[in-house]
């Protein structure tokens, strides 16, 4: 197993092996036409960021500037949108769902180092793959770490570092990121804490 296989196999390897500081180069000339893009653009806009992405909806916008690793190991659903500074470290797998919201300075990071010094020092590094499921809001400067899922439905609150996973239908917020409760039928009504809607049509 080289080490490309096996860093796409969450396996601890070496980022310079096997072709993959090359992967990186080539996407990053991809991401950095991407993120100095004219604004008013929006088809060469779509065009490129499917290029990056290893596979996304029809439906996707995420504002410059963007950053991720590889893009081949991202996957996006239908009705994304990520606000400026999204982050992706997509050494593992990173699958995203549906109507999934990403406001400013969001990132996910799969990778990661060993904690002892020797080990760290050796030059393996590992990613481990984050799945984050349909519905999603995620608040500005959360940090999404390895190996976590979030489930459908989820709300979590800026500011957070989700380092354990997320059922469904619930609001979380902090550092480490918490369950703060779940979200009911009774927030139908409401479009921030106790503000109801004045018109109809949201439902």
């Amino acid at each position: 197993m080289d080490h490309k296989e096996r860093m796409l196999a969450n396996l601890p390897y070496k980022a310079w092996l096997n072709g993959l500081s090359e992967e990186r180069l080539e996407n990053k000339k991809k991401i950095f036409k991407y993120n100095n893009l004219e604004p008013g653009n929006p088809e060469e806009k779509d065009r490129l960021i499917k290029d990056i992405l290893g596979k996304c909806g029809d439906n996707i916008n995420i504002e410059p500037p963007f950053f991720c690793d590889y893009g081949y190991n991202t996957e996006i659903g239908e009705n994304f949108f990520a606000n400026y500074n999204f982050t992706v470290l997509d050494v593992g797998k990173v699958r995203i769902g549906e109507n999934v919201q990403v406001a400013p300075n969001v990132s996910i990071y799969t990778a990661g180092h060993p904690v002892h010094p020797e080990s760290r020092n050796s030059g393996y590094e590992y990613g481990i793959d984050i799945t984050i499921g349909d519905n999603v809001w995620i608040g500005g400067n959360t940090c999404i770490m390895p190996g976590v899922t979030v489930g459908n439905n989820v709300v979590i609150g800026a500011g957070s570092v989700v380092t354990k996973d997320l059922p469904d239908d619930v609001i979380a917020a902090g550092n480490p990121c918490r369950i703060i409760r779940k979200i009911t039928e009774a927030d139908r009504d409401y479009y921030y804490k106790d503000r109801k809607f004045d018109v109809d049509d949201y439902k």
